[in-house]
């Protein structure tokens, strides 16, 4: 585990960031950012996963001023429109069917505040989904139960086998938190790493 003088802090209850930010090897704590997810009127997708993130994290930061607080978001786009997490298994069949053979877009935005100042990054991928059985859908859904995920389908999971193709400059970035671009924001505020 590396050293630090500041505390760390992740504003968001995603378990799925946590698990990634952990990967890292960096101490640090998890305060959720309590925040109104809608997009806001004619606010294209990379946009609203840029002002999410950021919003996270000052939101966080102006109650910890002396801390790193890392705001993270991700917004999953087809034809321009935002996908929002299904829920329930019928929306997420709903999904996976319009998917079938089409282009998705995962738009993950990172914001770090450290000493009053943000720092942002954006990492999009695209992912092509093959084309898709009625059958096959719905065994995937009943064996990963995706609901949880924008989109409906987990990468890091059984997901991956829906994929034809992944075009992305970092993995982690469609798991929800791009770990890349994250390492250059920290190091350039003075946290190494490794």
């Amino acid at each position: 585990m590396y050293s630090f003088a500041k505390d760390i802090i992740l504003a968001s209850a995603s378990p799925y960031r946590r698990e990634l930010l952990t990967r890292l090897d960096l101490p640090f704590t998890t305060i959720p950012a309590d925040i109104d997810e809608a997009g806001l009127p004619g606010e294209m997708p990379d946009k609203m996963a840029i002002r999410l993130a950021t919003e996270k994290a000052w939101i966080v930061a102006r109650k910890h001023p002396e801390a790193v607080v890392i705001g993270s978001d991700q917004v999953c786009a087809a034809d321009g429109r935002v996908l929002h997490k299904p829920l329930c298994h019928e929306k997420a069949v709903q999904q996976l069917a319009q998917f079938s053979g089409n282009v998705i877009y995962l738009h993950s935005a990172l914001c770090v505040v450290a000493n009053g100042k943000a720092r942002q990054a954006l990492v999009t991928g695209q992912v092509r989904f093959r084309e898709l059985e009625k059958d096959e859908i719905e065994r995937y859904l009943r064996i990963e139960k995706p609901y949880d995920c924008a989109g409906a389908c987990k990468l890091e999971g059984l997901g991956i086998t829906l994929i034809d193709q992944i075009d992305c400059t970092d993995p982690t970035a469609l798991m929800g938190m791009p770990l890349i671009a994250l390492s250059k924001l920290l190091r350039r505020i003075g946290i190494k790493i490794p």
